[in-house]
C-alpha cells in the first residue's frame, strides 16, 4: 500500500494534480521554409561522400533545426553515417535502432514531433 498523502506538507503529492496528459506545453509551430541559420561545417574524423554532406545539409535546413543547438551536431552526424551504413546495405539492426533513436531525439519522425510539441507551419500560415 502506498504511504498516505499529507496535507499538511506544502511539497505533498496531495497538492500535485494527476499527470493526466492534459497538461501539455504549448505546441512550437515551426517554419515550413525550415532553418536559414548558416549550417554547421560536418565534424572531421572521418571521409563524408557527397551524398553524407548533402544529407548533413539538407538536416540542417530542416524545419526541425530550427530547435537544434551545436550539441545536436554528433546526433546529425552520426544519424547520417548510420543511414549511409543502411542505404548501402551495411547496417545491422542495431545500426537500425540507433539511427531511430537519433531520429526520435532530432525530432525527425512524426511521433517524436508530437512527444515534442512540434508541428510544421503550414503554407497557409497554420500547423499541420
Amino acid at each position: 500500500m502506498p504511504p498516505q498523502k499529507n496535507w499538511t506538507k506544502p511539497n505533498s503529492r496531495a497538492h500535485r494534480r494527476p499527470n493526466t496528459g492534459a497538461q501539455r506545453a504549448a505546441l512550437v509551430v515551426l517554419p515550413s521554409q525550415g532553418c536559414e541559420l548558416p549550417v554547421p561545417t560536418i565534424p572531421a574524423g572521418r571521409e563524408w561522400s557527397d551524398n553524407e554532406k548533402a544529407r548533413w545539409t539538407e538536416l540542417w535546413e530542416s524545419p526541425q533545426a530550427t530547435q537544434w543547438d551545436e550539441t545536436a551536431t554528433g546526433t546529425v552526424a552520426l544519424l547520417v553515417a548510420y543511414e549511409s551504413m543502411l542505404l548501402k546495405g551495411e547496417g545491422t539492426a542495431w545500426i537500425a535502432q540507433e539511427a531511430r533513436h537519433a531520429s526520435d531525439a532530432l525530432g525527425l519522425t512524426p511521433k517524436a514531433m508530437a512527444a515534442l510539441g512540434w508541428a510544421v507551419e503550414q503554407s497557409g500560415g497554420s500547423h499541420e
